[in-house]
């Protein structure tokens, strides 16, 4: 079968880029007069929180850019409501950039929680968007690559149903002890990060998962 969805995933890749380059500009070179070593030195370290969200942000684009990836691995057909739902991931992708400069700008103020709430909030949105994803393929299987199993396509599924109360619930906690809800979040990246390779499923393993 020949691959149709080779324009949707490099226009994928440059939104996904540009996402994350959004995300630098707001790291503000400090405004210091003079030559001032420790000066310098204070101001970089009073902006540790634009560094903490920005390095949150950018693993969270990256880790939905591996994963984005890994399901167009098994995605060979296109039809208009896998590309507007994929239109729906780049959008909100791109959104990543607003509650970071929020985190940033609110991080060890009494702000905070609403800012967190907020940014995983937005998260919550985007794996709702990436279930809907792999479900509209999913369900249609003549989308899919022809090898590919029942046992596959289920265990993409679970690997993305973790995040919806995973996510959720980092969103309840954000008004409680947003620290813990950026925490949560974080580990779920990470467990996404290192169980990516459930999605690469070649078409010699689809077939053995038969």
């Amino acid at each position: 079968m020949e691959k149709e969805t080779a324009r949707i995933e490099g226009f994928s890749d440059g939104v996904f880029a540009i996402a994350i380059t959004l995300l630098v500009l707001e790291l503000h070179i400090p405004d210091i007069e003079g030559s001032n070593r420790q000066a310098l030195v204070k101001s970089l370290i009073a902006k540790w929180p634009s560094f903490l969200a920005f390095s949150l942000s950018f693993f969270s684009i990256f880790i939905m850019w591996v994963n984005h990836h890994k399901i167009f691995k098994q995605i060979y057909r296109r039809d208009s409501a896998l590309m507007f739902t994929n239109g729906l991931i780049l959008f909100l992708a791109s959104c990543i950039s607003y509650p970071t400069a929020l985190l940033a700008r609110y991080y060890g103020t009494p702000s905070l929680s609403v800012a967190v709430a907020i940014y995983t909030g937005l998260f919550v949105l985007i794996n709702l968007a990436f279930n809907l994803l792999w479900g509209i393929a999913s369900r249609h299987k003549d989308l899919l690559r022809p090898e590919i199993s029942q046992v596959a396509i289920r265990k993409i599924k679970r690997n993305y149903q973790y995040g919806i109360p995973v996510h959720l619930s980092a969103f309840l906690l954000s008004f409680c002890w947003p620290e813990g809800a950026l925490m949560l979040c974080a580990l779920l990246w990470t467990y996404w990060a290192f169980t990516s390779g459930k999605l690469d499923l070649s078409a010699n393993k689809t077939r053995d998962i038969s």
